[in-house]
């Protein structure tokens, strides 16, 4: 019994060893990223267009800023998208006050089957509550970090493709009121946390398009800092993880590995939570992730302004997203 084991065994793995070697003759060929050829990505642009975002003043619900920037978001995406969506739709903040809310969709190749989703949130913050002054607590954020910066680079993209345009469809959503989950200094609780992200929540339960789908997402948040970190978020690890280490791959072979870093971080609320759990589409995050454990110094306060921004970040985000949906042609 023995011998025959030790015969049985040598047979199985001689036998795993011809299988593994037929499937690496089958195997493509790794792709080399650094050789795709993708549209340049004009850093100053997708600055100017954070800028522009924070020109208009803090996004927040229900105000002037919020009205005047969405205007200027849809005529921008009218010249560089194919179809242009406005969905607009009503919610409740954590304490019932009522908020109108407004998804912007966008999309180059609409009549083809193959299509990645990009998406950000576009609002800001209602009230700076972390910031270490408490007099500023109820203070609105600026968000050119949080929000514009993400909205920033999907523009910058969304021209670059219209000047080359690819063989996949693209869609860009611009989700709104992602931001106004309750404040620290609320009395309030969510185990769900679903006082947060109302706008994914609310275009996954009630797409643009009745049958709406794509191959995956990536969703930009907080991709704009000077000193920016990615590392593998948990949830998109869970939902997407073949999406995830592809855009990590791509970013290694574009020499940006210093800035997406290959280690899987704490698990996030984001947009992208609502958009695997409802629209069923593999989506991954994209977002700044410190090395103590929280997001950016700026985050959720008064000084998260346009001299958080480093135009070498933005450049990274946009170069490794392209080159990841331009590799697939």
């Amino acid at each position: 019994m023995k011998n025959y084991k030790v015969i049985l065994m040598l047979a199985i793995c001689l036998t795993a060893f011809a299988a593994c070697k037929k499937d690496q003759k089958n195997m493509p060929e790794p792709i080399d990223y650094g050789k795709i050829v993708i549209p340049d990505f004009n850093a100053d642009s997708a600055y100017n267009y954070v800028a522009k975002q924070c020109s208009f003043g803090s996004r927040i619900p229900n105000s002037e800023a919020h009205k005047k920037c969405a205007e200027y978001l849809v005529e921008f995406f009218q010249r560089y998208a194919d179809t242009v969506y406005v969905q607009e739709f009503d919610a409740k903040l954590y304490d019932g006050t009522p908020v109108k809310g407004k998804n912007i969709i966008a999309s180059i190749n609409p009549d083809l089957r193959n299509r990645v989703l990009m998406a950000a949130h576009w609002d800001s913050r209602l009230w700076a509550d972390q910031d270490k002054n408490s007099n500023l607590n109820k203070t609105p954020v600026m968000g050119a970090n949080d929000g514009a910066s993400g909205v920033g680079v999907l523009m910058e993209m969304a021209r670059a493709i219209n000047s080359h345009k690819t063989d996949i469809g693209v869609d860009f959503i611009l989700f709104d009121l992602e931001d106004q989950g309750a404040p620290e200094w609320a009395d309030y609780q969510s185990q769900t946390q679903d006082d947060w992200c109302l706008g994914s929540q609310y275009w996954s339960q009630n797409k643009h398009l009745p049958f709406y789908t794509a191959d995956y997402g990536i969703l930009l948040d907080m991709v704009g800092y000077r000193n920016a970190r990615f590392t593998k978020e948990a949830q998109s690890m869970g939902y997407a993880a073949f999406i995830m280490n592809k855009v990590w791959n791509v970013a290694k072979s574009l020499n940006y590995g210093h800035l997406f870093v290959d280690m899987t971080s704490g698990g996030v609320m984001d947009d992208h939570v609502w958009v695997n759990h409802y629209a069923k589409i593999p989506m991954i995050d994209i977002v700044q992730s410190s090395p103590d454990g929280g997001f950016f110094p700026h985050w959720h306060t008064t000084t998260d302004d346009m001299n958080s921004i480093g135009k070498q970040t933005l450049k990274a985000v946009g170069d490794v997203c392209l080159t990841t949906i331009y590799s697939a042609q």
